[in-house]
């Protein structure tokens, strides 16, 4: 199964939800799952992740750091099993890819997953503090 996590830029969030996925995958020992991640836009394409993503990473004993963004493309659609959002404005954007609609069960909400959150989008920290 290959999964990937789908933010605005791929420094922040997917990245770190990325690492906590591969984490958690190694944890179990699951060899069976991959994980990357990538972002809609094209700004930080080549980058490594956001210094306090990979902080929060690092206090939590998971590497990040060597990860870097790329953008997401229609190929990902296809190769991939299950594409998370991290919010809603990416959702519809990743789904603007998939021109031939075939792939569009693969794509979903990320918080989705979790029953009791009522609100489905994960916040972007870019500009936090």
């Amino acid at each position: 199964m290959k999964i990937l996590m789908v933010c605005l830029g791929n420094i922040c969030r997917s990245p770190l939800a990325h690492g906590i996925l591969e984490h958690k995958i190694k944890l179990n020992k699951l060899d069976n799952i991959e994980v990357d991640s990538a972002g809609t836009g094209s700004w930080h394409i080549g980058n490594k992740p956001d210094q306090r993503s990979i902080e929060i990473a690092n206090k939590n004993g998971i590497s990040i750091q060597n990860q870097r963004a790329r953008q997401i493309t229609a190929v990902d659609l296809i190769e991939f099993d299950v594409i998370y959002a991290m919010d809603s404005s990416n959702y519809k954007d990743i789904k603007k890819l998939d021109s031939s609609e075939k792939n569009q069960h693969k794509i979903k909400l990320i918080l989705d997953e979790v029953n009791s959150v009522d609100n489905k989008n994960v916040p972007d920290p870019y500009y936090g503090r």
